[in-house]
């Protein structure tokens, strides 16, 4: 029986663990890891009580105070967590994640002000963790921060390239005592320390250990090799610091190795060429036609700053916009190219030709839509790179090596180049052709006899964007002025957003973006805003199936209540010899066929309550060209049997078919609500028909899935009782309250 894809690594940020630790943990695991797992940051509630196990690959507990984790996860969290690495699962605990990892954890004794002492329960390493290694720690500073020498043993990292000797940062970290008379209970020293320790560390001086744990494994660490040097700051320790950094610097390299060989070892799936984070890129604002691009920002006009220099500027609650026009933006461009040592970044391209303009008003000939007539990248990392050159992207964030360092976005400027005078060129946009974008939306349009509809005309694009959501949902005086159905998409994502604590993983390929929707509070009864992520799941599944009449009908792409959209993984169900299929599930569907399909995308809808309106953006990730981090459509649509010669995807295309349906649905539930109409297609598209769960919210009671309710779209269940026969009893459960996991069949009260 094929199993669920387990491609989320959390990085416990809950009561304990301090804020640098978890961004050092998170910044570096994403350099190593993306796109193959989604990194994100996760708390102790969710470790308890939401369903995480079955799709979590790595949990890491990063630098911070243990006890904090104790008083927080002792007995039902640590039952969770040890169960979860005893099935299969894994566990990386960096210096106070060591300490917790162990069976016991001895810090600082004797010390009135810092000593901790006691029993842990997860006891992954089977004796005791002894701190401080090394003397000096004052919480929460860099005081006691200092460079370590690790020795490597090779014989147990042999994957890879493999340092023998490196620096690695340390602030307060243990020693693993006595590890290696533990070697007949799994535990293999992976790196020792060389200098002479402050505590007594019984045979051996382990840093670094790994421990079998049943079918699972857990890899438990005394310094911090996951601090990147670029990260830290040479003024905030003592004065031997800045050294510190310098021999960590010097070993930079090395120390990357060592976290491949050791992510390598527990069999995670490791990036052969790191990943450097992209700095953000600038933002497009257009319209079609281009000079209606002035009413969006006229809307803006009460919101809009200008300096002494004539700059104008939108400061709004979580970013600060600068509007610049196409021509100041060209005109840098061009003094850039005259400067003496500029660094220029260069991307690799392949061009193809560009839709016909004509006055900068119309995008297509006659009776053309401009499908695949884009210039595209040629790997999925190209496109987070930026160039310099006369109209190209310059990145934003400081200087030129903020792009692989940790950066808080919000205090990033943004900078918004505003076309109203004619579309972006291909030179300007290398990732997003926006006549292509037009162009389809125009057809789509005119397909559905709604030439006149504003739904997409308006959009906002960046080649790398924080969220698409966050730019829209957190910034409320924009918001509050943008138009019905304007849209927000970028090419690469450094700040996704989810559901709860959830983050999609957003690289080059996905097709990600926003949609602004004005529902007005009279429609509340017969349509109620809630099922916004109804009207989107059904926009994408329609979408994708009716992207080129009909042609794409037969790909097997699913919901998953309430708001996540699922593929049938060629890898698991053999898609192949099965042909595709677009009908709903049998009431007889077995789990194993259920359990063929993975996620391929995911919605967010945020809405703010007004006077007279819920004002909602409506987010959209979905797995389109990219083949990681499980399946895209573009893998589905090669292993479709029998549609050989279908076109792939593009992702201009796809979004204004997307778009121009989620229009064509929102225009009819305004006025129908969810009815009969949208019932049956989404029964048809969803994967649960009749399908049994268990609901924890119920004291674990057996139930069999009915469909949501008409009235507030709750998910409907009924009882089942002796043999699984239907009491009669029905229980509704709300989205918002309950997280789903799929494929054990369980629904959990959502924290």
């Amino acid at each position: 029986m094929a199993a669920a894809k387990r491609l989320n690594v959390l990085v416990y940020a809950g009561n304990g663990s301090t804020i640098e630790s978890v961004r050092h943990c998170v910044f570096t695991l994403r350099r190593l890891l993306s796109p193959n797992y989604a990194v994100l940051s996760v708390q102790g509630d969710a470790l308890t009580k939401e369903p995480w196990t079955g799709t979590c690959a790595l949990l890491v507990f990063p630098g911070g105070a243990d006890l904090p984790w104790c008083r927080t996860l002792n007995g039902e969290g640590n039952r969770r967590i040890k169960q979860y690495v005893e099935r299969g699962g894994l566990y990386l605990g960096f210096c106070a994640g060591g300490y917790y990892g162990s069976s016991k954890c001895e810090f600082e004794v004797g010390n009135p002000k810092l000593e901790v002492v006691g029993d842990r329960e997860l006891k992954f390493f089977p004796g005791t963790c002894r701190g401080l290694a090394f003397p000096g720690f004052v919480y929460h500073s860099e005081l006691g921060a200092r460079a370590v020498e690790l020795k490597v043993d090779k014989t147990v990292l042999k994957e890879g390239a493999v340092p023998d000797v490196f620096s690695s940062y340390y602030n307060g970290g243990g020693v693993f005592v006595d590890a290696g008379k533990y070697k007949d209970q799994g535990v293999e020293v992976v790196a020792s320390y060389t200098q002479k320790l402050n505590v007594d560390s019984g045979e051996g001086t382990a840093a670094v250990v790994y421990c079998k744990v049943e079918d699972g494994a857990a890899l438990l660490t005394g310094p911090h090799p996951e601090f990147a040097p670029v990260n830290l700051d040479p003024k905030a320790g003592n004065n031997s610091f800045p050294e510190a950094i310098r021999q960590i610097e010097q070993d930079d390299k090395l120390r990357t190795d060592f976290l491949k060989a050791c992510l390598r070892k527990l069999g995670l799936r490791v990036n052969e060429d790191t990943n450097t984070v992209p700095s953000l890129s600038r933002l497009h604002l257009t319209s079609y036609p281009p000079s209606n691009t002035s009413k969006v920002i006229d809307a803006l006009r009460d919101i809009i700053t200008t300096d002494e220099e004539g700059e104008e500027y939108i400061k709004d609650e979580n970013d600060t916009f600068h509007l610049e026009k196409p021509s100041a933006w060209k005109t840098m461009g061009k003094l850039k190219d005259a400067l003496p040592d500029s660094k220029t970044i260069t991307t690799t391209t392949t061009t193809s030709k560009s839709s016909s303009t004509e006055g900068g008003e119309e995008i297509k000939k006659e009776g053309e839509v401009a499908t695949d007539e884009k210039t595209t990248a040629t790997d999925s990392t190209t496109a987070a790179a930026a160039t310099t050159g006369e109209g190209e992207e310059a990145p934003l964030g400081g200087d030129g090596d903020d792009g692989d360092r940790i950066l808080d976005y919000n205090d990033v400027l943004k900078r918004l180049v505003v076309h109203d005078k004619e579309l972006p060129t291909g030179k300007e946009t290398p990732y997003f052709n926006h006549h292509a974008y037009f162009a389809n939306l125009k057809h789509y349009q005119e397909q559905s006899r709604d030439p006149d509809s504003e739904f997409g005309k308006n959009l906002l694009y960046g080649e790398v964007v924080t969220s698409t959501n966050t730019l829209l949902e957190k910034n409320t005086q924009l918001l509050r002025r943008l138009p019905a159905g304007f849209v927000a998409t970028a090419t690469v994502q450094v700040a996704g957003r989810g559901r709860g604590s959830n983050v999609w993983v957003s690289p080059a390929g996905s097709l990600m973006f926003s949609l602004v929707t004005r529902h007005e509070i009279s429609l509340m009864k017969q349509a109620p805003v809630v099922f916004l992520q109804y009207i989107a799941a059904l926009a994408i599944v329609e979408g994708i199936k009716s992207y080129d009449e009909g042609r794409y009908e037969r790909l097997p792409v699913k919901l998953k209540w309430p708001n996540d959209i699922y593929a049938l993984d060629p890898a698991l169900s053999g898609v192949r010899r099965q042909g595709g299929s677009g009908s709903g599930h049998s009431t007889n569907e077995t789990t194993a066929a259920r359990e063929s399909y993975v996620k391929i995308g995911g919605i967010l809808v945020n809405s703010h309550y007004s006077d007279t309106e819920f004002l909602s953006v409506t987010g959209i990730g979905l797995n389109t060209t990219n083949a990681l981090p499980t399946t895209s459509l573009t893998a589905l649509l090669s292993a479709l049997a029998g549609n050989p010669n279908l076109p792939a995807f593009t992702l201009e295309k796809l979004l204004a078919r997307i778009v121009t349906t989620f229009d064509a649905f929102y225009t009819r539930f305004r006025h129908t609500g969810f009815d009969e109409y949208f019932e049956k297609m989404y029964y048809r598209h969803w994967l649960h028909t009749e399908q049994i769960v268990t609901l924890e919210t119920e004291g674990g009671m057996r139930a069999r899935i009915k469909g949501i309710s008409r009235d507030w779209g709750l998910l409907v269940a009924e009882e089942l009782g002796w043999e699984d026969r239907p009491t009669g009893r029905l229980v509704q459960l709300q989205s918002d309250s309950n997280s789903f996991d799929f494929f054990r069949g369980l629904l959990k009260r959502k924290i």
